[in-house]
């Protein structure tokens, strides 16, 4: 008989937002010893936060990052396979969304594990429902080119996209990227061209704003090196 590899959320920032996660979590980090992990250091100190009583020695956490080998991966759901359920636990969000975790999702679905998403915090979905853009239909296009003049073509596919589509276009950058790209932003895109930005998601400071491209242009925030969510809708 395999085991269940829970897909389990984390936090959107430093500061743990119990509300965010449901007593379920914490009951099953306590029930489990292996974990697949993004970064084993933030892990632990999750774990720690949500299930105070756990002992961290009896912790097996197993590192899924761009340093992990395809034969690592290959032994990863062995304790699934003899009958031990593990958790999947993500940098911050929901695993496998925007997430190096879907890999072992899919390894987990091969291997006939059964597999089982928690609910919790998805910085993507939080910053839609916030947005009052198209939550009907919507497209997340992960990480735009570091390339400035790339970037700035992408944008205006993206611009293009929505109005053709009628769909709102989601994208995120590198935190100490974020000033930057909100400069390209007023830039390229057509002044009635609608654009949400959603940093610090379920953090004290949490910000979520929906306003053309015309009044950002007339509006000062600062929000570098703080992990955000782009938006952006264009009707006529």
């Amino acid at each position: 008989m395999t085991a269940t590899l829970f897909l389990i959320p984390s936090p959107l920032g430093e500061a743990l937002d119990h509300d965010s996660f449901p007593p379920q979590i914490k009951t099953i980090i306590e029930q489990i010893d292996h974990f697949i992990v993004e970064n084993e250091k933030e892990a632990r100190k999750f774990i720690k936060k949500i299930a105070p009583e756990k002992i961290q020695s009896t912790l097996k956490l197993y590192p899924l990052n761009k340093h992990t080998s395809n034969e690592d991966l290959d032994t990863y759901l062995n304790p699934c396979l003899e009958g031990n359920n593990m958790g999947l636990i993500s940098d911050a969000g929901c695993p496998g969304v925007a997430d190096p975790g879907a890999i072992m999702v899919q390894k987990a679905n091969q291997l006939h594990v059964n597999v089982k998403p928690l609910v919790g915090p998805s910085s993507i979905l939080l910053a839609m429902m916030g947005s009052g853009l198209n939550g009907q239909n919507f497209a997340f296009n992960g990480y735009l080119p570091i390339d400035r003049t790339e970037r700035k073509k992408a944008l205006k596919v993206l611009e293009s996209r929505s109005l053709k589509l009628n769909q709102s276009q989601i994208f995120m950058e590198t935190p100490y990227r974020n000033e930057k790209l909100l400069e390209d932003l007023k830039q390229v895109l057509n002044t009635e061209t609608q654009l949400c930005i959603a940093f610090q998601l379920t953090q004290a400071d949490e910000f979520i704003k929906t306003m053309n491209i015309g009044l950002w242009k007339k509006t000062k925030i600062s929000f570098h090196k703080k992990p955000a969510i782009f938006i952006i809708h264009k009707t006529n």
